[in-house]
């Protein structure tokens, strides 16, 4: 029997079906958490002209102890139309254009006026205080490669650039599907052998924070039909379908035979991984479909380590989710057979510890965690003071 793929093993597996969503124009102020599709260049220079990095007085460079007379302001937005000459000086607001014939700014705290004029208690030299064109961006200039996800600093670089609309991947259209007879809504009163269906909701937030337009998020009891059909509805519409439970080889396991139906293609089924080993990756016609296990904390993990790298990759980024290393604070038992992910909180010393029980029913051992600490299969114990490669929550 062939061993199973490890958890870089199958994403490469699953990364390799992606193929990148076409691109669309959207308007830069609605294009947050959006993942750039084109080189963004500047416009123009930014700033466009010299201003003032300070409130104060701009003039001529000279020494200290001047005695200027003021002639005018230049305000933010209402430059001093005039030149400014020796011997004279212009009120100046930070930001705001600097007048013609002045070569620097003399801050407030560092002037005495009086009625027209003011004295200077401090040498003005070229420059001072003065920020130049393209101090910032220059025209023409890269100010944003494609690939990269839009912040809120790369969408004030990008209206900065002069840029009103830009080229953005479309987001993945995303379905999640929850499987299973005991599952019932949040809130609602829970008879024998019932949970509250928490994956369903979880894993929608987990897609809408990487990026997907979440188009529904569905339950669907133990029956075959009801199983195809729901399957059947989000092919149609979605890019990725996320469908947990019902992956294993049980008598109530309806989602491999319906995936089969449907035509879907099996890319693995089952990973070298704890939790999330039943875990099943597949496509059909360009449409990925991730059937994760149905323990809340096994579909949490699955989903990080798997769908939000392909969700990445389908808007044109970058799916490489960098890994920080970092020393266990205290021993962990390791699987013989398969890598663990512990969840992690940081220790004041800047080491790493597990939240609490790992058990991958235990949803509340995520509250708090930091980080995805892979624990290398092995016997015994990963002793404490060990280096370990984090995948980030």
């Amino acid at each position: 029997m062939s061993p199973l793929p490890s958890i870089d093993e199958a994403r490469a597996v699953l990364l390799s079906a992606v193929r990148a969503l076409p691109a669309e124009e959207v308007p830069v102020v609605g294009a947050l958490d959006r993942v750039l599709a084109e080189d963004v260049r500047a416009v123009a220079d930014v700033p466009s002209f010299a201003n003032s990095a300070m409130d104060g007085f701009a003039a001529r460079a000279g020494p200290s102890g001047r005695t200027l007379r003021v002639v005018g302001e230049s305000r933010a937005g209402t430059p001093y139309a005039g030149v400014v000459a020796d011997g004279e000086a212009v009120r100046i607001s930070t930001g705001a254009a600097l007048p013609a014939g002045a070569t620097g700014v003399l801050q407030i705290e560092r002037v005495a006026l009086d009625g027209e004029t003011v004295r200077f208690d401090a040498e003005v030299g070229d420059g001072l205080n003065v920020r130049y064109p393209g101090e910032d961006l220059r025209a023409g200039d890269v100010v944003l490669a494609a690939g990269t996800r839009v912040g809120p600093a790369e969408l004030g670089v990008a209206i900065g650039a002069g840029r009103a609309t830009i080229r953005c991947a479309r987001r993945p259209r995303l379905v999640t599907i929850s499987t299973g007879d005991e599952l019932r809504p949040p809130g609602s009163e829970l008879g024998p052998g019932q949970i509250h269906n928490s994956n369903t909701h979880v894993l929608a937030a987990l897609a809408a924070r990487a990026g997907a337009e979440v188009l529904g998020a569905h339950h669907v009891p133990d029956d075959p039909e009801a199983t195809t059909a729901t399957i059947a509805d989000a092919l149609q519409r979605a890019d990725v379908v996320v469908l947990t439970g019902g992956v294993s080889v049980g008598p109530h396991d309806h989602v491999k035979p319906a995936l089969d139906r449907l035509g879907v293609r099996e890319l693995l089924w089952r990973v070298a991984l704890r939790p999330g080993k039943p875990t099943w990756l597949g496509e059909r016609d360009g449409t990925l479909v991730l059937g994760l296990p149905g323990n809340p904390v096994s579909a949490y993990v699955t989903f990080l380590l798997f769908a939000r790298p392909a969700l990445a990759a389908l808007q044109g980024g970058d799916p490489r989710v960098p890994r920080a290393l970092a020393e266990l604070a205290t021993a962990v038992p390791r699987h013989p057979d398969r890598d663990e992910c512990v969840r992690v909180r940081r220790t004041p010393d800047g080491r790493v510890e597990p939240t609490g029980p790992q058990a991958s029913h235990i949803l509340s051992s995520l509250v708090g965690a930091e980080a995805l600490a892979i624990i290398p299969r092995g016997e015994g114990d990963l002793p404490a003071g060990t280096t370990v490669a984090l995948e980030p929550i």
